[in-house]
C-alpha cells in the first residue's frame, strides 16, 4: 500500500519592525494564529519558530523601511522564504484605515501574505546597496550645500550687506569666497558668525568633493560596463550614471520601457471610466530622486544632441513641464536601449 505525502504546514508571519522592539503575528494556514512583541533580532524569531513550529515552511514579511534588510537576510539564510514589501501595498479595508498600531500593522501584513497578495521589492546585493547609500550621501550633502548657502546669504541681508553683482549667483566663486572672509561686522560677534558658517561652507564643499569622487571610483570599479554605456548617452554625466546603478540596480531586469518608466514614475496615469478616458499625468508613486535626476539630465541631452534637440523642438509651444518628462521619458528608453543590447549610443543615431 503507498502512503501519500502530506504537504508541509505552512507559517506566516507577518513584522512590524522597530528600532527597539518588533511586533510578530504568526498565522497558519489552518489557525489564524498569535500577536506578540519581541526583542528586535533576527536570532530570537528562529529561537522561537524552531521550538513552536517545527516542520513547518516559514513565510516572512515586512514593511521598507529604516531598518533596511539585514533581517530579510538573516530569514533567507534560515532557508524561509522573506518578502520586504512597499508599505503602499498593505491593502486596508474601510475602517482599518483609520486605525493604526503596531499590533494591528503586523496583523494585516500576515493577512495579506496568507492570501497570497504580497509581492516584494526588488532587494538590491550588498554592493548596489552601499553604491546606493554613498549617492544618498552625495544627495544629502547637496541640500546641506543650498542650506548653508542660505544661511550666509540671509545673514547678509539680515543686515543690509549687498552682494557684488557679478558675485550674486548660485557659483560661489574663489573671489567670493575670499570677499566673504574679507567682511567686516560693526561688532566681533556678527564677524564670528559668518566665519563660524563659512567655515561649516568650506567643510561640506571638502566633504561634496570627495564623496563625488569615492562614488565615481566605486561605480568604474564595480559597474564599469554598465558605467561606460550609460555614460556614452549626452545627458547622462558620471553622477547620474552612478544613481541609476544604485538606485535602480541592474536595468536588465525590466522587461520594456514601460514597466521601467512606470517604476521611475515617467510613466503617465490613466483615468478610464465608460467613454471618459483621459491622462492624468506622471504617476505621484515614483522614484522621485532618480526622476528628479531625468529631469535635470534632460535638459543638458537637449543641448547635446541634434536629436533630442529637434524632438523638444517639435513639441514646442506647449506646456514646457510636460515637454521635459517627454524628453526625460527618452532618454530614459536610451538608457535601457544600451544595458539591454551592450552597444554604445551614437549621437544623432538613434531617434
Amino acid at each position: 500500500m503507498e502512503t501519500q505525502q502530506t504537504a508541509s504546514p505552512k507559517l506566516f508571519i507577518g513584522i512590524d519592525i522597530h528600532k527597539r522592539s518588533w511586533k510578530i503575528h504568526c498565522a497558519t494556514n489552518l489557525f489564524s494564529g498569535k500577536t506578540f512583541s519581541m526583542p528586535p533580532r533576527p536570532e530570537v524569531l528562529k529561537a522561537y519558530v524552531a521550538k513552536h513550529y517545527g516542520g513547518y515552511e516559514v513565510t516572512t514579511a515586512y514593511e521598507a523601511g529604516c531598518c533596511g534588510y539585514h533581517a530579510h537576510r538573516c530569514f533567507e539564510g534560515y532557508g524561509w522564504s522573506s518578502l520586504v514589501v512597499n508599505p503602499a501595498d498593505i491593502f486596508r479595508k474601510g475602517k482599518e484605515r483609520l486605525t493604526k498600531t503596531d499590533r494591528i500593522d503586523a496583523q494585516l501584513i500576515a493577512r495579506e501574505l496568507k492570501d497570497g497578495r504580497l509581492t516584494s521589492i526588488r532587494v538590491p546585493d550588498k554592493c548596489r546597496e552601499q553604491l546606493r547609500s554613498l549617492f544618498r550621501r552625495r544627495n544629502d550633502l547637496v541640500k546641506d550645500m543650498r542650506q548653508i548657502k542660505s544661511y550666509i546669504k540671509m545673514q547678509l541681508l539680515y543686515y543690509g550687506m549687498e552682494i557684488p553683482p557679478e558675485h550674486d549667483n548660485d557659483h560661489w566663486s574663489h573671489d567670493f569666497r575670499h570677499w566673504l572672509d574679507d567682511l567686516k561686522f560693526e561688532y566681533d560677534t556678527g564677524t564670528e558668525v559668518l566665519r563660524s558658517r563659512m567655515r561649516s561652507f568650506r567643510f561640506i564643499d571638502q566633504e561634496f568633493r570627495d564623496v563625488s569622487t569615492l562614488l565615481r571610483k566605486h561605480t568604474k570599479t564595480h559597474f564599469k560596463q554598465d558605467y561606460m554605456l550609460l555614460r556614452s548617452i549626452p545627458g547622462i554625466g558620471p553622477i547620474v550614471a552612478s544613481g541609476i546603478l544604485g538606485e535602480l540596480g541592474d536595468l536588465r531586469r525590466f522587461k520594456n520601457i514601460k514597466h521601467l518608466a512606470g517604476y521611475v514614475g515617467l510613466a503617465p496615469g490613466i483615468y478610464q471610466s465608460g467613454d471618459t478616458l483621459r491622462h492624468t499625468g506622471v504617476s505621484m508613486r515614483a522614484h522621485r530622486l532618480i526622476r528628479s535626476y531625468f529631469i535635470e539630465a534632460s535638459w543638458q541631452a537637449i543641448r547635446t544632441d541634434p536629436v533630442m534637440q529637434g524632438y523638444y523642438r517639435k513639441h514646442q509651444g506647449k506646456n514646457v513641464k510636460s515637454i521635459i518628462v517627454k524628453v526625460a521619458r527618452k532618454l530614459l528608453s536610451r538608457t535601457l536601449a544600451v544595458i539591454k543590447t551592450g552597444i554604445p549610443y551614437e549621437i544623432g543615431i538613434m531617434e
